[in-house]
């Protein structure tokens, strides 16, 4: 059996700022841009939480649009599937993104997206990524 990839992670807004609305629904837009899971992309709309514009019922001061998927050794093609994430971002208004990938090969890596502003402007293109790696040994009895 191959190995398992988990991905998961989170893109927060903040909903202090004027405009939430709006800015919910441009990113419920770039959500749902995406294709959709039976095509089998990297990235597709049914691993998304989507902000229901207008509503903030339940969020104190951030937006959390959470997502997560299991793939198939996603940690060899990683390049391409952080190049749709960045795309994704890019047409996004956000505050900060994690991405966390577990894989039983190589452990586990973090990666931060984070605006060189308060907040990240769709088609601004300020965003710059950290990314973090741990690996756990289990030692077998």
């Amino acid at each position: 059996m191959d190995p398992e990839s988990i991905v998961y992670g989170c893109i927060k807004d903040s909903i202090l700022d004027a405009g939430q609305a709006d800015r919910q629904r441009v990113n419920r837009s770039a959500m749902l841009s995406l294709p959709k899971a039976e095509q089998w992309p990297f990235l597709c709309q049914e691993m998304f939480s989507m902000p229901n514009p207008g509503r903030i019922s339940g969020s104190y001061q951030t937006d959390v649009m959470h997502f997560g998927a299991s793939y198939k050794a996603v940690e060899y093609e990683w390049n391409q599937w952080i190049d749709q994430f960045e795309s994704l971002l890019s047409k996004m208004y956000w505050v900060s993104a994690t991405v966390h990938l577990e894989t039983e090969l190589y452990g586990t890596h973090t990666f931060t997206w984070e605006s060189s502003r308060n907040y990240h402007v769709p088609g601004s293109g300020d965003m710059y990524v950290q990314c973090e790696w741990s690996h756990e040994n289990y030692l077998r009895a």
